[in-house]
């Protein structure tokens, strides 16, 4: 797994307050963050259903990501879909230390190696 440091703090990722969602770029990677329960936690920025932006989208009372779209939710503990549609959203790894918040991304492996 690579790591990349997202950013210093919360309050840099979140400027406009924990309860509302991010887009940003690690690894070439587009990707969402929000803050659960305390803690940050990121996933794919596009709803594997029909493609729109999660970051448009809002976290329910439970804590999972509502698709703007077609409400569709995932927990962003594991991106299972949580509302029945058999979906699956891609989540990632995030470290929390204190120089800084880290998101990990998991290396593709080829057949051969």
């Amino acid at each position: 797994m690579t790591w990349y440091k997202i950013a210093e703090s919360a309050a840099e990722l979140f400027p406009d307050g924990p309860d509302k969602l991010a887009e940003l770029e690690a690894g070439g990677k587009d990707i969402c963050v929000a803050m659960v329960k305390g803690k940050i936690k990121a996933c794919a920025y596009q709803c594997p259903h029909a493609g729109a932006r999660m970051s448009f989208g809002y976290l329910d009372a439970l804590g999972n990501i509502v698709c703007p779209l077609h409400r569709y939710k995932f927990s962003m503990e594991n991106g299972r879909n949580v509302s029945g549609e058999g979906y699956f959203l891609k989540t990632y790894a995030i470290k929390e230390r204190e120089d800084g918040i880290f998101l990990g991304i998991e290396e593709k492996k080829g057949l051969f190696r």
